[in-house]
């Protein structure tokens, strides 16, 4: 790691902490306590509020930041990566947003960053959802994010239509389709829907408050259940 890194990485987790000890950087950070030390010491004297001393630990004093976009060549290039490989499988909103984002972010980025990022050899196909999916994806997500109930006509892998009343908790990709993982009323139980199946979405103005039992989470600790008692007595 360059210097220069390290201090940056120093800085960053004095601040993320209430107090740091050179011991806990020194691990972190992979370097003897002695860099530390005189790491610690360099910054202060270039004026980085840090409070504190050698034996006892150090904290940043209040109100002290750093200018956002201090990325390393890897995080600018991560950050490509991730928009790349997001984009073509976000809905259209968050889409444009992502690369509008990016794009103030390349702008601002000292030249060698902005080289390295816009030079990155990953790429990422486009993924050919039809538009009525994605603008279903878009208003789901919003839904689950409003908390806003939804009513949906299903169409499920058999054919078989119905008519459901859900409370969306969220969109999930899967590599090939988008699912809605939802609280169904109409079932009173968790459900997944495909959205590509979805045959009417009508986002409505009643909302729902979370309720012990009925939230992502409590999906989460129902999959991972049953996940655990299949492993613990699998099929013969």
């Amino acid at each position: 790691m360059r210097r220069a890194d390290r201090l940056f990485q120093i800085v960053q987790l004095i601040r993320g902490r209430r107090l740091s000890t050179a011991q806990f950087l020194a691990q972190r950070l992979e370097v003897s306590e002695r860099t530390v030390y005189r790491d610690v010491a360099d910054l202060m004297a270039q004026g980085v509020p840090i409070e504190g001393e050698a034996g006892v630990g150090y904290r940043m004093r209040p109100g002290f930041d750093l200018p956002p976009l201090m990325f390393t060549h890897e995080e600018a290039q991560a950050l490509v990566a991730s928009v790349r490989v997001a984009q073509p499988r976000l809905d259209p909103a968050l889409a444009s947003q992502a690369e509008a984002a990016l794009s103030k972010i390349l702008a601002v980025l000292p030249a060698a960053a902005r080289a390295a990022a816009e030079s990155l050899a990953v790429y990422a196909p486009p993924v050919h959802f039809d538009l009525p999916t994605r603008q279903r994806v878009e208003a789901l997500r919003l839904a689950a994010e409003g908390r806003r109930t939804v009513s949906v006509r299903y169409l499920d892998l058999q054919d078989r239509e119905s008519q459901r009343r859900l409370r969306p908790l969220g969109c999930f990709y899967w590599g090939a389709v988008w699912t809605l993982a939802a609280w169904c009323e109409t079932r009173g139980a968790f459900r997944n829907f495909r959205v590509d199946r979805i045959q009417q979405l009508d986002v409505l103005e009643q909302t729902f408050r979370d309720e012990p039992g009925k939230t992502l989470a409590d999906l989460f600790r129902a999959v991972e259940c049953e996940a655990a008692e299949w492993n613990a007595s699998p099929p013969n």
